[in-house]
């Protein structure tokens, strides 16, 4: 195991601290590798480990899959787009992705910012999507449901709700969004990502599809089986970002004004600020409260938004507290399971720390 401490250094006994917190938590994953990193006020401090022998190269490196995680970063992109008047978020997915085209009047309704509020009344996936999945559900569920399959369905759907009037995870509504977006500037995701959030931000180690041999990190069953690399399909929204521990920690930064400070685009920094302010609550009693693309919790520190991501062989976590400096980032090659810590230790890390 190790621990990098990136500058600029922090007071020996605060980081001395850090590390120690961050080697107890990480003794409580178990999975080929581990990676938990943390920044105050963007000093950071990185804890690798696992029961897997380290590679050549370093763990906190490696290109992770981000799964789920990977909406966050479609939510900045849709946030930076609106800050630059080249899209609303009332503006209709379908009136983009297909004008003229006749759909369900409630697939008509949804806007941009249904999608990705998960406000939609769209299911998680397409009704068609399982009985291609099933027979690989455990190896490559996704990879032949392409992009164009992913819009048919969509103009095709009937919603099981009203948009806007029920909250309901869905995979398939941030993948529709990704289209739509790609469709409305003529630019395709991949480029449109990398062009507006990734570069501007720095995040050279945040990819859409695997990295250079070696850099990439093995995902694992439960049994301890490995994984190739996951192909998303049409789904790449949704959830097909890979990035380096490193690289994650620079993208929380940016919410917080970490070690790089504000960015001095106004537009970028419009949607910073966009993407941490609550939009929609939730659940029994309103309980649950979310922004554009952040889970937000309370705590007696403050509030804290995050966003957990898994694939079939490995898990990330995202999640900061505005205003503190604080930030987490997690990573782990070993598929969830029903009492799996990695999800509770690292979102403990983000709201038990002072």
């Amino acid at each position: 195991m190790t621990d990098v401490t990136a500058p600029p250094v922090t007071a020996p006994d605060s980081s001395a601290t850090t590390a120690r917190l961050l080697a107890e938590a990480a003794g409580r994953i178990d999975a080929p590798d581990v990676v938990l990193a943390m920044s105050r006020g963007g000093v950071r401090t990185v804890h690798t480990g696992g029961s897997a022998e380290p590679g050549p190269v370093p763990r906190e490196r490696l290109h992770y899959e981000l799964g789920s995680a990977s909406k966050p970063f479609a939510g900045l992109l849709l946030a930076r787009l609106v800050a630059q008047g080249r899209v609303r978020y009332e503006d209709r997915a379908a009136d983009l992705l297909a004008p003229g085209l006749p759909v369900h009047p409630a697939v008509r309704r949804i806007t941009l910012r249904h999608l990705l509020t998960h406000t939609s009344g769209l299911p998680g996936l397409p009704a068609d999507f399982y009985p291609q999945a099933v027979p690989r559900w455990s190896t490559d569920p996704y990879g032949n449901y392409p992009a164009d399959r992913v819009v048919r369905a969509f103009l095709r759907a009937r919603p099981r709700h009203r948009p806007g009037t029920r909250w309901h995870y869905s995979n398939f509504a941030v993948s529709v969004l990704g289209h739509t977006l790609a469709a409305a500037t003529g630019t395709p995701w991949e480029v449109l990502l990398h062009q507006q959030v990734l570069a501007p931000l720095g995040l050279e180690a945040t990819l859409l599809r695997p990295g250079p041999e070696g850099t990439v990190a093995t995902g694992h069953r439960r049994d301890g089986t490995p994984l190739p690399a996951l192909d998303t399909g049409g789904f790449t929204a949704a959830g097909a970002l890979r990035s380096s521990p490193l690289d994650l920690l620079a993208f929380l930064e940016a919410h917080v004004g970490g070690a790089s400070g504000s960015p001095t685009d106004p537009s970028l920094a419009a949607a910073l600020t966009e993407v941490t302010r609550p939009v929609l609550r939730r659940g029994r009693r309103h309980a649950h409260t979310h922004t554009l693309t952040w889970f937000q919790h309370p705590t007696p520190y403050g509030p804290v938004l995050f966003h957990a991501g898994a694939t079939l062989g490995q898990q990330a976590f995202l999640g900061f507290r505005p205003g503190t400096g604080l930030a987490v980032a997690a990573t782990a090659t070993r598929r969830v399971h029903r009492a799996d810590t990695f999800v509770a230790t690292a979102y403990g890390l983000l709201t038990e720390t002072p």
